[in-house]
């Protein structure tokens, strides 16, 4: 049969986008490390967190900002914010917990889930790790560019009530923030725009979609993000507008993710030089030793030694065996291997 021209059926694009926009698995034989992985986090997060304050611009311009979408969104007719805010001020049994929700789950789920990708999918927790970190550093600069005030903290004529304010009794936050009880101070509030909330939320979600294993979790990845996005515009702690930012900014962080990643490759491979324990090797270079699994240099392996066995039951004329166990090959992986590394595609 004669084959359709790719590029007249527009699958070329379409396949070019998707090699651009996939979380490719990292390789097998580059393994991170924890304790050269947690610093970095930790030194992002802060480095976010740092940022935030830094950035909390005039509330005169911040609340200019906030009445300037309202205004956008009642052009547009999007006004879920006022009636989900009207509910859950009037029902404390959907006040309540969405409080609990916006003030914990947010600084929770999302490390719980990278724990979970370092341990168990481990190829593919680089491309995942670097695209949340784009994404917040994005969503950072957003923070900056435009400080805007949430519904909660406008004047009471503009119809919101700050639930957190309402239900502070409940729980551990103050009146002023979702931080703690006294901490509301060390807090930007006026950090609106876009919605990291919905942001990492959405990460979360993709991250459970895509590699879970059982249909609850997956149906999880589907109904986290799509609550959260409701408990911020109920909580009135964001506008509907500032949820679809944070959805685009997690958008142009996945975009981003493969030069970024070729961004630090380089870097490493710089700093490598001076800084050996950044490049993630466990074994030692001038080692003569020479065991199953081990590397001479980056990306070479070094093949088991074949040896040929005989025993009871064994053909003697038979093809020598690997030595070891046998069960592993480093030109075969598993099937489950290719099985998850093949979902991935």
């Amino acid at each position: 049969m004669p084959q359709t021209d790719a590029r007249l059926t527009g699958a070329a694009p379409r396949a070019r986008l998707r090699r651009w926009t996939e979380l490719r698995p990292s390789a097998p034989h580059l393994r991170l490390r924890w304790w050269t992985e947690l610093p970095l986090i930790v030194l992002v997060y802060a480095s976010y967190s740092a940022g935030r304050l830094l950035a909390r611009g005039d509330t005169d311009s911040a609340v200019d900002h906030g009445l300037e979408i309202l205004r956008v969104e009642k052009a547009l007719h999007l006004n879920a914010e006022h009636p989900l805010n009207r509910l859950f001020t009037r029902e404390a049994w959907l006040g309540v917990p969405a409080d609990f929700w916006y003030a914990s789950l947010h600084y929770l789920v999302t490390p719980v889930i990278l724990v979970w990708l370092f341990r168990s999918r481990a190829t593919l927790y680089r491309a995942a790790r670097t695209w949340l970190m784009t994404s917040t550093l994005i969503g950072l600069i957003g923070f900056t560019l435009m400080p805007t005030c949430p519904p909660r903290l406008l004047s009471a004529g503009h119809g919101f009530v700050d639930t957190m304010a309402q239900y502070s009794s409940y729980g551990w936050w103050g009146g002023e923030a979702s931080a703690p009880r006294g901490l509301g101070g060390m807090t930007n509030q006026y950090a609106a725009m876009p919605s990291l909330h919905v942001g990492w939320s959405l990460w979360c979600g993709v991250m459970l979609w895509r590699h879970g294993r059982s249909r609850v979790v997956r149906l999880a990845g589907i109904a986290y993000p799509l609550l959260t996005t409701i408990v911020v515009m109920g909580t009135a702690n964001h506008y509907f507008l500032d949820a679809v930012a944070g959805v685009t900014v997690m958008g142009a962080g996945l975009l981003l993710t493969p030069l970024v990643t070729r961004l630090a490759d380089r870097a490493k491979s710089l700093l490598g030089t001076w800084v050996p324990w950044l490049t993630g090797a466990s074994h030692d270079a001038n080692s003569p030793v020479v065991s199953a699994g081990c590397q001479t240099s980056t990306g070479e392996r070094i093949p088991r030694q074949r040896e040929s066995r005989t025993g009871p039951g064994a053909d003697p004329g038979g093809p020598p065996t690997d030595a070891g166990d046998g069960a592993a090959d480093w030109d075969l992986p598993s099937s489950s291997e290719a099985g998850s590394l093949g979902k991935t595609r």
